[in-house]
């Protein structure tokens, strides 16, 4: 399986988060792609290969193009205000303020792009950004090409990235840019699973109303966890996209037994949507030792999982999102890759 990896995403480093009331140093940091990259190099799973660079035609037909030209200078915009440190918004547009205006100043554009306080811009976020939906055009570009799956293996993740929003650590989101790549190089139909343990928001909200997308997210229930406001069962998508969502919420505790049958309910679902490839959002925080997460998946139980998956007999792009348990993430992910392998 070919491994595409920028070392550009380094440079997103040294952000804050904020914790239980003080801001702290990130979960999302650079060792976390460096453990996975080290235990499949390791392991030998594939050549890793650096991702030429792309434009953002792509990128445009998922997200609106004025958010991602906020991308692009919102860090500058902040260090020209006279700022410093990560830039963070702190106001956001709620039901009863205006949101159909974008503010001229950097402090409010923040807040206009952004749902949340998770998705911080220092020197080096844009590059790392650009890099990771690079690495997932290239991925699908290995798939579409003919080749079983292919890994894109970058930070900072995706799929709480919106058509016009930011959050959850997530800025372009990779998943849906490699989905949409592959609609345009002829693909009739495609199914995203979302396998991490928080709900893929962005995900859902990009292709909610469209029907050539199906999105499908095994998750912890937002009535307990994080993004807490979308993510819930009668969710099926909207207008043509009717039908073509479908999320399933599982309580906190969750053990591989019941994770498996929501699993085996999505590949009944993506089947019958006729999906002719996929892509799936890899999450491994779904793992017992996550230090922000609350399922209780064991290591052997990743390697199911990819087996699991690699049963829908399709060509996958798989696309690197959470796991913060940072020693455990490469046996987690691998887990998942060698499985599928197998499979």
């Amino acid at each position: 399986m070919d491994i595409v990896h920028s070392p550009l995403h380094r440079g997103h480093t040294g952000h804050l988060e904020l914790v239980a009331g003080a801001f702290l140093p990130a979960f999302e940091k650079p060792e976390r792609a460096d453990f996975v990259l080290e235990a499949l190099r390791r392991a030998g799973l594939g050549p890793v290969r650096v991702p030429r660079a792309h434009d953002l035609k792509i990128a445009a037909r998922v997200h609106d193009p004025a958010y991602l030209a906020f991308l692009a200078r919102a860090h500058d915009m902040w260090l020209e205000r006279g700022n410093s440190g990560p830039a963070l918004p702190f106001i956001w547009p709620r039901p009863g303020l205006r949101a159909d205006v974008p503010p001229r100043d950097i402090e409010g554009l923040l807040g206009h792009y952004s749902f949340d306080g998770g998705a911080p811009f220092v020197a080096g976020t844009w590059a790392a950004v650009r890099a990771a939906q690079d690495c997932a055009l290239d991925a699908a570009a290995i798939v579409a090409g003919g080749a079983r799956a292919a890994f894109s293996l970058a930070r900072p993740p995706g799929h709480h990235a919106g058509p016009a929003f930011a959050g959850g650590y997530c800025y372009i989101n990779n998943a849906a840019v490699a989905a949409e790549a592959l609609l345009q190089a002829g693909a009739g139909r495609v199914a995203i699973l979302d396998v991490d343990y928080h709900h893929g928001n962005g995900t859902q909200a990009i292709f909610e109303a469209r029907a050539d997308v199906l999105t499908v997210s095994i998750h912890a229930d937002p009535r307990d966890e994080f993004p807490y406001f979308l993510g819930h069962a009668d969710e099926r998508g909207t207008g043509a996209g009717e039908g073509a969502n479908l999320n399933l919420p599982l309580p906190l505790g969750t053990e591989w037994p019941a994770w498996a049958d929501a699993l085996a309910t999505a590949r009944g679902a993506i089947a019958a949507f006729g999906a002719e490839v996929m892509v799936v959002s890899l999450g491994v925080d779904t793992y017992e030792g996550d230090p922000i997460s609350r399922f209780r998946l064991r290591t052997e139980d990743f390697a199911r999982m990819g087996a699991g998956i690699a049963a829908l007999g399709l060509g996958c792009v798989f696309v690197m999102e959470g796991g913060y348990a940072v020693v455990e993430i490469g046996d987690n992910v691998l887990g998942v890759l060698a499985g599928f392998e197998a499979g």
